[in-house]
């Protein structure tokens, strides 16, 4: 194995036509990181995983005869797997609208062969994607492009150009070896074949089935002769699926594969980035995480560098996600103590790094919560990178609890580390000193307890609670009537009414289409064009909440239900009457009357709670079938997609099933189906709960007096008489 200095790391990274930035995006146990780790392991790579961010350099001289001069000028990768807690598609559809360029690769390909036993015609049309760049088996270390079998073949066919025969081998290309004339039709006849699974799929069908799983090594040995893939004396002792295993990781080894993905099929930043990559240009960087030191309580901040270097000692602008150009809110100007790349599991430090690279900050983590745009410390014009908007909530919590109370400093500093650490965590304390962990599902807060405690902890005792669900309150109507409601010093009047915010302006307000920070007059023409708002009203918007982002207009982090946060609600000031205390002497007068007014404008437009509704996707066999509907109809859960997989004995469902039905949903199902069915559960969207939470014994007001015993308040909600006075 080829080790590198840090001095030649550091040079390596200047050639910014060497670098690729990817992300692995697949199900959970579709093998991620199985397929990725054969890069780690092939001769010549140095790999650097930090926070699931790997930096990997490939020398291996073989690469230089395709033409990638790798072993001079050295390839610099960075990857990042996502959080399986999360759903693909949604991933996906992120990258997709960040413009990311995504390349596919089908792996487990060896179930094609040992297990699903499937046709070779259903094989092809199963895999037959205009961008899938390679095929692999993760788990055996084999995978394979379609440049390893056109430079097989272009010899043989007489093809100068490796390129027009890989064509040949995808696609609706077909071959016939009696008349030896390529086709773009089937012409029927028996011997003719797609060019994909007569010249790929079959002699890779033929090695593992044929010689390999049924030990016919006489026939094997001359096959391999052919192929030039010689086999050490020791593996040639192997049988059955140990020698399959070697032989495919010989002849298509999977590191090569996904290597010469990454370099012809992702663009490196010089591409991708045309007009900025330079280190000559404005310096921006954006940091995306925050990576727990090894010093108690600090933190490296993490990013990529997208123009300029960023340097030792170097002043920096440092524009916090809630920074608006022209103010001081959440800007900061500090020195950068250390810039630091990986090597190996220990950190090196370097004089700078160079636009296209990642890189690890030191001295910045006082100032940046999770993510934060860096620039020149004299750039004032310069305007932050927009933070990435994830497509999921925190809508499952628990509450945390030192078992020994001396660890409790542990635990304050902990939760720190971890709301620092992930982006979609939130770490709260309530009113009664509860510490609240709030997570995506189930899943995320089994993995972040563990971090918690192991990493952040060290190792010290919690008492977690049951996980409970978040719910939202919102109204179903406009306020049957303006209402009003007084100071306290009986001078001010608020007069307001509620009403739901449109179909889909929730959601748009969630994915950051639409926000406070919009140009007012972009706003008021989506508001106006998509959603049907007048445009004069659009543009008297004063805030969006909760927390001035949320979806809603106007601030609402608490409703009158059960104080869960409110969403989809838009409350309309029609009329006020202020007195010259209440604009001298600040909100004393104001705000309490804005609470009271607020909350009966949302008693008198019919409340209801949305609950938060998982997409469950389950992959299992026809006999599994009745299990699976049978569970999903005890937990309240709706089946809406059923599909066999072609040529496979495998269902595909997909169903929504309430948040807070999920609790031992999968091992309930699992129970069910004798273990042939395993579901993902990510967050999907909020549902309203049909029945009246103002209604004595209804499901949403026995829910609501649920709510307000898990918090501790009165179980009696507050009557409107107490919010509305008297017009």
């Amino acid at each position: 194995m080829v080790k590198f200095t840090a001095e030649e790391l550091r040079r390596i990274m200047d050639k910014k036509n060497n670098i690729r930035n990817m992300s692995v995006i697949a199900h959970v146990d579709h093998g991620k990181s199985t397929l990725t780790d054969s890069l780690v392991a092939a001769a010549g790579i140095i790999a650097q995983e930090v926070a699931g961010d790997v930096r990997m350099t490939d020398t291996r001289a073989d690469e230089a005869e395709r033409g990638i001069t790798i072993k001079s000028t050295g390839i610099s990768l960075y990857y990042e797997m996502t959080d399986e807690s999360l759903k693909t598609y949604k991933v996906l559809r992120q990258a997709l609208g960040e413009r990311i360029r995504p390349v596919l690769t089908v792996n487990k390909m060896d179930r094609c062969f040992l297990e699903l036993q499937t046709s070779s015609s259903v094989t092809s049309k199963s895999t037959r994607r205009r961008n899938c760049c390679f095929l692999s088996a993760g788990l055996h270390g084999w995978a394979f492009t379609l440049t390893n079998f056109a430079k097989m073949y272009a010899s043989k066919f007489g093809v100068d150009d490796e390129s027009k025969m890989m064509e040949r081998l995808w696609g609706e290309n077909f071959f016939d070896p009696s008349t030896k004339k390529w086709t773009t039709k089937n012409t029927g006849s028996p011997t003719c074949k797609r060019g994909f699974v007569q010249f790929c799929y079959e002699p890779i069908k033929q090695i593992i089935i044929n010689t390999c799983m049924n030990d016919q090594k006489d026939k094997l040995w001359p096959m391999l002769q052919k192929l030039n893939v010689t086999m050490k004396s020791d593996e040639k002792e192997l049988m059955g699926k140990a020698l399959m295993k070697r032989v495919m990781q010989t002849w298509l080894p999977a590191s090569t594969a996904l290597l010469e993905m990454m370099i012809f099929h992702l663009p490196s930043p010089a591409t991708a980035q045309r007009r900025t990559v330079t280190q000559k240009a404005l310096f921006m960087l954006y940091v995306s995480k925050m990576i727990p030191a090894s010093d108690k309580g600090r933190f490296f901040a993490f990013g990529r560098v997208f123009s300029g270097r960023v340097a030792t000692g170097m002043k920096v602008r440092i524009m916090g996600p809630n920074y608006v150009p022209g103010q001081k809110k959440d800007l900061y100007v500090k020195s950068v103590q250390r810039t630091v790349i990986w090597m190996g599991k220990k950190q090196e430090s370097v004089e700078d790094v160079p636009c296209g690279n990642t890189v690890a900050m030191v001295g910045l983590d006082q100032f940046i919560t999770k993510n934060a745009t860096l620039t020149n410390e004299k750039e004032v014009d310069a305007c932050p990178i927009r933070a990435m908007k994830f497509s999921v909530s925190p809508v499952v919590r628990v509450a945390v609890q030192c078992k020994v109370a001396s660890d409790l400093p542990k635990l304050v500093e902990g939760l720190k580390r971890l709301a620092k650490s992930d982006p979609m965590v939130l770490c709260t304390m309530e009113e009664s000193g509860e510490h609240i962990i709030a997570g995506a599902g189930e899943l995320h807060l089994e993995i972040c307890l563990k971090d918690l405690q192991e990493d952040f902890m060290g190792g010290a005792e919690i008492i977690v609670s049951p996980p409970v669900v978040s719910f939202r309150e919102t109204v179903l109507e406009k306020s049957c009537r303006t209402v009003m409601s007084k100071s306290p010093n009986k001078h001010n009047r608020l007069y307001m009414e509620a009403r739901p915010l449109e179909e889909g302006l929730p959601e748009a307000i969630d994915e950051g289409r639409i926000g406070p920070r919009d140009d007012p007059k972009v706003r008021s023409k989506i508001l106006s064009e998509e959603f049907g708002w007048d445009k004069d009203l659009a543009k008297k918007i004063w805030c969006f909440g909760p927390e001035t982002t949320g979806p809603n207009m106007w601030a609402s982090k608490e409703g009158a239900l059960a104080e869960e946060n409110m969403r989809g609600i838009c409350f309309e000031v029609c009329d006020v009457v202020l007195h010259a205390d209440a604009i001298h002497r600040g909100g004393g007068q104001v705000i309490p009357t804005a609470r009271r007014v607020i909350y009966a404008s949302q008693l008198t437009a019919k409340p209801r709670l949305l609950e938060p509704v998982y997409l469950v996707e389950i992959q299992a066999p026809e006999n599994a079938l009745g299990g699976i509907y049978g569970v999903l109809n005890q937990k309240r859960g709706h089946v809406f997609e059923e599909m066999q997989r072609p040529g496979t004995p495998l269902y595909n469902i997909k169903a929504y099933l309430p948040v807070i039905e999920s609790f031992g949903f999968s091992s309930t199902l699992r129970a069910a189906t004798s273990g042939q069915a395993f579901p993902q559960c990510v967050f999907d969207h909020w549902d309203m709960m049909s029945s009246d939470p103002l209604e004595a014994g209804s499901q949403a007001a026995q829910l609501v007096l649920d709510i307000r015993k898990r918090k501790g308040l009165k179980e009696q909600m507050t009557p409107l008489s107490e919010f509305e006075d008297k017009l």
